[in-house]
């Protein structure tokens, strides 16, 4: 039996020229280098919980920020259009579990959105909407 797959899988250089770069990572990255020339200070990236995931959590000032983001190769659909009523209950119960946390004073929070368009072999497109939605239940 032939097991070079499973070789090359498992001892593959994550630099490898041959394997594709993740695109959900990259635009996570580029979200954070966003929000990090914007002054927000990233607290916790891919937080999870057993109510889901939230990408990134950061502070604008004393604002507690949950960032969704949503990253594609292009505009249709446009990255945004994919955070439906859904995944935004989805976010808020998640956010409200990492609140939680907190004694009785919650510091203020709010909801972005970071959308990313990558076309291939291009510099990305950052759009950040900022407190995109209210919370959801």
């Amino acid at each position: 039996m032939n097991w070079d797959w499973l070789r090359n899988l498992l001892f593959q250089s994550p630099n490898d020229p041959d394997k594709p770069d993740p695109l959900g990572p990259r635009g996570e990255n580029a979200a954070a280098k966003h929000l990090r020339a914007l002054g927000y200070k990233i607290l916790v990236r891919n937080y999870r919980c057993k109510l889901g995931e939230l990408d990134i959590i950061a502070r604008d000032g004393k604002t507690l920020v949950f960032v969704e983001v949503k990253t594609r190769t292009n505009e249709d659909p446009e990255p945004e259009e994919q955070v439906n009523a859904h995944k935004r209950r989805q976010i808020t119960k998640c956010a409200e579990f990492y609140l939680s946390r907190y004694s009785n004073v919650q510091p203020a929070a709010r909801f972005d959105i970071v959308a990313i368009v990558w076309p291939r072999n291009q510099p990305p497109v950052v759009r950040h909407h900022v407190d995109a939605f209210p919370a959801e239940r």
